[in-house]
């Protein structure tokens, strides 16, 4: 296991803080989460792939406006 972005942590901070996180937040929403996050991780990537055309660009503004 690498420690570049673990910091050093070791199995049993990296189990205490899970529990926490789970104590927080409980085992039903934890899930719903992580989803959300996955989506906007994916929809981020896709986003950086693709650049935007100026149609897409006043589309957008279009929406804004009626929002």
């Amino acid at each position: 296991m690498t420690t570049l972005f673990l910091g050093g942590l070791g199995t049993g901070e990296l189990l205490l803080i899970v529990l926490v996180i789970l104590l927080l937040f409980g085992g039903k929403k934890l899930p719903e989460m992580m989803r959300g996050m996955g989506r906007g991780v994916k929809e981020f990537k896709d986003a950086m792939e693709k650049p935007i055309s100026d149609d897409e660009k006043k589309e957008e503004k279009k929406d804004d406006k009626k929002d």
